[in-house]
C-alpha cells in the first residue's frame, strides 16, 4: 500500500457484519468509485462487539484512529471530515488508552487474539508480517518433533475447549502409537449458547490455526487434517477455505512443505450443527459419515481415532495458541496464570454485560475482575446475579463466588467448568430456575438418544421445571431433581450427559430459595415465569410514558408527568415495562 495515502479498514467479522459493517464498507466503494483517494482493506473482530461497526483510519504518517458505533451517516461524516479534510472526529472515535477502554483492554493479555481486529484475515501477506509461519519453519529446520512436544508440554497448556487436558501429553501419546497413517483434528464445533470464541478466531485470523495444526502434525507424525466446523458459520467457512488455499500456493500446506520431507494437507468439513459432535469421538464419526454419536473410551483417539488411526484432536483457540508459544518459548507462555493453569484464556461475554464482546486475560485473574473490572458489570445498571460458565454442561456461579480466580481447578469448586469459554451474565431480572430450565431444553434436545438416562432422565427433569416454572411444582420436585441429576451425571456415556444436569444442580446449590418460592408461594421473584408474577407500577412513577410506549399490548394508561396504571386483566406479564423504565418504578408483585 503507498505510503502517501490513507488507508481505511472496515471491520468485517459476523458480528460487525450483524451491526450493519456491510452498508458502511458500501459506501466507502461508492465514495471510492466517485475519486475518494484511499487505500480500502478489511479485518476482523477486535472483540468491542459492543460497540460495532467499528472502522479504523490510518493517516499518512501512521497515527490511527478507531471509529465505533459507526452509521451509514457517520461513515459519510468521516469521509467529509477525515478522510478528504484532514480533521479526524474526536467524539465519534474511541481511544483505547484513554477511560474504560484502559480498564477493558489493560487487564488483558493477548495471545489468541493478538491479531485479531489488527489484520487482514484474507491475505496471507498480513499474517506473514506478523512472524506467521515461523514458528513452523523453525521447527521444520530443526527436524525434532520430541523436542516440539516437550515444549508445548513444558508451557502448560491444557485443552482450551473444555477438558483442559495436557496438550503435550496428548500430543505425545499420539507421536507414541506408531502407525502408517496418523490424523490431527481442530474442533470447531462451538455449540454453546452464549460462545463465540472459536468462530471469532476463524474468522479474523485463520493462518494461526492452521499453523497451529501443521506444527502439531509434524510433531504427532500425523499427514493429514481436518476442520470439523459447523455450518452455520459460513464466514468462517469461507476465510478457512481461503486460508487453506493461499496456504498450498506458498508451499506451506501440501507436498514437501518448505522443501522438507513433512507433507501435510487439511479440510474443512462442514458439521450439521449437532451439539453432541462436540464430543470427540461423535465427531469423528461424523467425519466418517456415520451418526454423530459417542462410543466408550478406550480405546482413546491418540491410540485410535478417526478411520481407526492414532488422532489428535484439540479445539481451534488451542491451535492457536501452538504458534506463538513455539517463536516466544515455553517459559514466557508458563510464566503467567496459576500453578496448574498457564497462559490466557478467551472468553465470550454476553447475556446482561454492559460491554459484551470477546476478552483473553492470564489465566489467575477473577471473575469479578473480568465481570466489573472489564466487562463494566450489567448494561441494565442492575446489580450481577451470577454468570453461567462452561454453557449447558457449566454451571451457574453466583457473585458472592466472583473472587473465585480463573484456574481450571477452582472453577471446577464452584459446580460450574471453565468450558470453552462462554460467560453468559445475568442480572436480578433473571430467573434461575427459568435458566435452569432453558438450558436443559438445549441438552434434552441435543441428547443423541444412546444413553437410557440422558435421553429419559433429562426429559423427565425438564418437565418438572417447566411444572415448577408454571407454578404446578410439588414439595418432593426438589429431592426428585437432584436424585435424577445424580443417575444422568453416573451413567451417561458421554460428557453431554454427564454435565448436562450441571446447571441445575448449580442453581439448586445457590438459589434453592427461588425453586422454594416457586413451589409454596407460588411466586417468581424475578417476573420472568409470567404465571407466578405480576407488574406494578409505584409512586415511582414520573409520568415519562416510557413503558406504555413500549407495551406490546397497549394495557398501560395515564397521561404525561401523571402515575400510570396497568391493567392486570390485559396485561401478558412480559416485563418490558420494568425493562425499559428508567426510575425503576416498577415492581414484581
Amino acid at each position: 500500500m503507498s505510503e502517501m495515502r490513507k488507508t481505511i479498514v472496515v471491520g468485517m467479522s459476523s458480528c460487525n457484519i450483524a451491526a450493519g459493517a456491510e452498508k458502511v464498507y458500501g459506501i466507502i466503494r461508492e465514495k471510492m468509485a466517485d475519486g475518494l483517494d484511499v487505500n480500502l482493506s478489511i479485518t476482523g473482530c477486535l472483540g468491542l462487539c459492543f460497540c460495532e461497526p467499528q472502522v479504523r483510519v490510518i493517516d499518512e504518517d501512521g497515527s490511527e484512529h478507531l471509529y465505533v458505533d459507526v452509521t451509514p451517516e457517520r461513515i459519510t461524516g468521516i469521509i467529509d471530515e477525515h478522510l478528504k479534510g484532514g480533521r479526524p472526529i474526536a467524539a465519534w472515535a474511541s481511544d483505547l488508552n484513554q477511560g474504560a477502554m484502559v480498564k477493558l483492554l489493560g487487564k488483558q493479555r493477548r495471545i489468541v487474539l493478538a491479531n485479531c481486529g489488527r489484520i487482514n484475515p484474507e491475505r496471507i501477506d498480513d499474517y506473514l508480517a506478523q512472524g506467521g509461519y515461523q514458528a513452523l519453519e523453525r521447527v521444520l529446520r530443526e527436524n525434532r518433533p520430541a523436542a516440539v512436544i516437550d515444549e508445548v508440554l513444558a508451557s502448560g497448556l491444557r485443552g482450551r475447549g473444555g477438558g483442559g487436558f495436557s496438550t503435550g501429553l496428548k500430543w505425545r501419546f499420539a507421536y507414541n502409537n506408531k502407525a502408517d497413517k496418523k490424523f490431527v483434528i481442530c474442533n470447531a464445533d462451538e455449540g454453546d449458547p452464549g460462545a463465540f470464541m472459536d468462530r471469532t478466531v476463524l474468522e479474523s485470523d485463520p493462518h494461526a490455526v492452521l499453523e497451529g495444526m501443521a506444527i502439531g502434525a509434524f510433531a504427532t507424525g500425523a499427514d493429514e487434517a481436518y476442520i470439523y466446523c459447523r455450518a452455520e458459520y459460513p464466514l468462517a467457512v469461507k476465510r478457512l477455505d481461503l486460508a487453506i488455499a493461499q496456504a498450498r500456493e506458498r508451499g506451506l500446506l501440501g507436498k514437501s512443505i518448505l522443501g522438507t520431507p513433512f507433507s501435510f494437507d487439511i479440510h474443512v468439513k462442514e458439521g450439521a450443527g449437532a451439539f453432541v459432535c462436540g464430543e470427540e469421538t461423535a465427531l469423528m464419526a461424523s467425519i466418517e459419515g456415520r451418526r454423530g454419536m459417542p462410543r466408550i473410551r478406550p480405546p482413546f483417539p491418540a491410540e485410535a481415532g478417526l478411520l481407526g488411526k492414532p488422532t489428535t484432536i484439540n479445539n481451534v483457540e488451542t491451535w492457536a495458541n501452538i504458534p506463538w508459544i513455539i517463536r516466544h518459548g515455553a517459559a514466557d507462555f508458563a510464566a503467567q496464570g496459576t500453578e496448574k493453569s498457564k497462559g490466557s484464556k478467551v472468553f465470550a461475554l454476553a447475556g446482561k454485560i454492559k460491554r459484551g464482546g470477546l476478552v483473553e486475560v492470564p489465566m489467575g485473574i477473577t471473575l469479578d475482575e473480568i465481570i466489573h473490572d472489564i466487562g463494566g458489570g450489567t448494561g441494565s445498571k442492575r446489580q450481577v446475579k451470577a454468570v453461567q460458565m462452561g454453557g449447558p454442561s457449566g454451571g451457574c456461579v453466583p457473585r458472592q463466588l466472583f473472587d473465585t480466580r480463573i484456574d481450571y481447578d477452582e472453577v471446577v469448586k464452584t459446580g460450574a467448568i471453565m468450558g470453552s469459554g462462554g460467560m453468559v451474565v445475568m442480572d436480578e431480572t433473571t430467573c434461575m430456575v427459568d435458566v435452569a430450565r432453558y438450558f436443559l431444553n438445549f441438552t434434552q434436545l441435543e441428547s443423541c438418544g444412546k444413553c437410557t438416562f440422558c435421553r429419559i432422565g433429562t426429559t423427565r427433569m425438564l418437565e418438572i421445571l417447566t411444572r415448577i416454572c408454571h407454578g404446578r411444582g410439588k414439595p418432593e420436585d426438589i429431592p426428585m431433581l437432584e436424585d435424577l441429576a445424580d443417575q444422568i451425571k453416573h451413567t451417561s456415556l458421554c460428557g453431554l450427559g454427564q454435565t448436562a444436569p450441571n446447571p441445575v444442580l448449580t442453581t439448586l446449590r445457590y438459589f434453592r430459595d427461588e425453586y422454594e418460592e416457586h413451589i409454596h408461594e407460588k411466586r417468581c421473584r424475578a417476573g420472568k415465569c409470567r404465571d407466578l408474577c405480576s407488574f406494578e407500577i409505584t409512586d415511582r412513577c414520573v409520568g415519562c410514558t416510557l413503558c406504555a410506549r413500549n407495551c406490546p399490548v397497549n394495557c398501560i394508561a395515564g397521561a404525561s408527568k401523571e402515575l400510570h396504571v396497568i391493567d392486570q386483566n390485559r396485561c401478558i406479564r412480559c416485563g418490558v415495562c420494568r425493562d425499559v423504565c428508567p426510575f425503576d418504578a416498577v415492581a414484581v408483585r
